[in-house]
């Protein structure tokens, strides 16, 4: 996945935020974070959620049964910085909860059906998290 990884992020900045592929028409951003346990620095490319100037990203892993590696880094060390299109941002990370979690999970199934497989196969609640700018 590191190679995959490298190679979608090498893409992603020579085209100005965009990668083709699995990734091709989708909205991409390159999330930094931090390991919970070895505080190594990771770049993790997601699909996101673009909603009214807001940023979100679902810890969906495919649908396996547990979360993602970088979902622990950001519950850890939420202060961080996205890449989207060709800026750098510095955001926070929140996760969502309740009704608010669910509606834009639904906006996102609605926009990239993938989503609702991906909760389809697992019987965990696939986190939803905010990548907010810092103020």
């Amino acid at each position: 996945m590191n190679d995959f990884n490298a190679n979608v992020i090498e893409e992603f900045r020579t085209n100005g935020g965009t990668a083709g592929g699995m990734f091709e028409g989708m909205p991409l951003v390159l999330v930094h974070n931090v390991g919970a346990k070895s505080g190594k620095e990771y770049v993790t490319p997601l699909v996101y959620l673009p909603e009214d100037g807001r940023t979100f990203v679902f810890a969906s892993k495919g649908g396996a049964p547990e979360n993602p590696g970088w979902f622990h880094n950001l519950k850890a060390n939420p202060e961080t910085k996205i890449e989207i299109g060709s800026d750098t941002v510095d955001v926070v990370a929140v996760e969502l909860t309740g009704e608010e979690r669910d509606r834009i999970y639904e906006v996102q199934k609605a926009q990239q059906p993938q989503f609702a497989e991906y909760e389809a196969k697992t019987d965990r609640k696939i986190p939803v998290i905010e990548l907010a700018p810092k103020s």
